[in-house]
């Protein structure tokens, strides 16, 4: 496990000189998060801080993978999975910037970006991979074959569900950069189990690489990861989880992305039905920021489930 070590302290480090670098840049180009108004008031002293932070931390992953992999199909596939949904993201945080408004690409530009990029790397597998709709199952010794129930759980749910429900979760100072240093982290000793070597550098370099970006991320934070690096890390992970056919577990690691997306399914169907709210504000981190927590213990104790998390998840592995 020596190089994945080797790997994280490289990622990290690159990611902490690129945030000394690159974060004055976006200060002197006026490269400020808009606030929403109608969330948690002591969000607005958070305007104008720097975004687009995913440039910081996705070419240190990028690089860092390829020095320590060289060229392999599996890790070109998820870097491009990462780069792809990072750029969909850029442009969405560009117009934010440049339109000096909360809300940038429109629903269905999302939406038909991700498709297209969530199509490619299912042609990967199916291209590549023998037996491509089989994947690991937990409690169960061997793969379960999906059938071509595959396709639409793994664009839909895995590829698609993934990247937006990071992008929600992305709320809070390092809020995002610590749970997925976590999963990232847990997901690197499950393919080094399961014999995927570069796909476990890859998952390490983004460990590095989000615990050099809470260097800056952290609160107060001093830059934010903007939809290019929520949206990259989202990728990033959901690439990790189809090229490993460990679709099921990715719902353990990222339990919290789970509730975060659920939390906004409940709160708009609820409300759609009997006009009122159950939660004072979604995603959920929003409504724990409403009843009174602090915004680091919110961060903290989401933090502390999916290390929990990470942790059942082995031990439903190993049962």
């Amino acid at each position: 496990m020596h190089i994945e070590f080797y790997t994280v302290i490289v990622s990290y480090a690159m990611t902490a000189a690129l945030g000394l670098l690159l974060i004055p840049i976006l200060e002197k180009l006026k490269f400020g998060q808009t606030v929403r108004d109608d969330g948690p008031q002591r969000h607005l002293k958070k305007m104008g801080t720097p975004t687009m932070g995913g440039i910081i931390f996705i070419p240190a992953i990028a690089l860092t993978t390829l020095l320590f992999t060289g060229f392999s199909f599996d890790t070109f596939v998820a870097i491009i999975s990462m780069i792809g949904f990072g750029l969909i993201g850029f442009a969405d945080d560009f117009i934010k910037i440049t339109k000096k408004r909360s809300l940038g690409l429109r629903a269905n530009q999302k939406l038909l970006f991700q498709l297209i990029f969530s199509i490619v790397l299912v042609l990967y597998v199916f291209i590549n991979y023998s037996r491509p709709t089989e994947i690991l199952l937990p409690f169960y010794p061997k793969m379960i074959n999906l059938g071509l129930f595959y396709i639409p759980i793994t664009i839909i749910f895995v590829i698609i569900g993934t990247v937006n429900s990071v992008n929600l979760t992305d709320g809070l100072d390092g809020l995002v950069s610590g749970i997925v240093a976590i999963v990232s982290f847990f997901y690197t000793v499950f393919l080094i189990i399961n014999d995927y070597p570069d796909l476990a550098i890859f998952s390490a370099a983004i460990t590095g690489a989000c615990l050099g970006f809470l260097l800056f991320n952290h609160y107060p934070a001093k830059v934010f990861m903007g939809d290019t690096g929520s949206l990259g890390l989202g990728g990033a992970i959901a690439s990790i989880a189809v090229l490993s056919r460990s679709h099921f577990y990715l719902a353990v690691f990222g339990i919290i992305f789970v509730i975060e997306t659920l939390s906004v399914i409940l709160q708009v169907v609820f409300f759609k039905i009997t006009g009122k709210r159950i939660f004072k504000m979604s995603p959920i981190h929003h409504h724990f920021e409403l009843c009174g927590w602090s915004e680091r213990k919110v961060v903290h104790t989401f933090w502390l489930i999916t290390l929990i998390m990470g942790i059942i998840a082995f031990m439903i592995y190993k049962g």
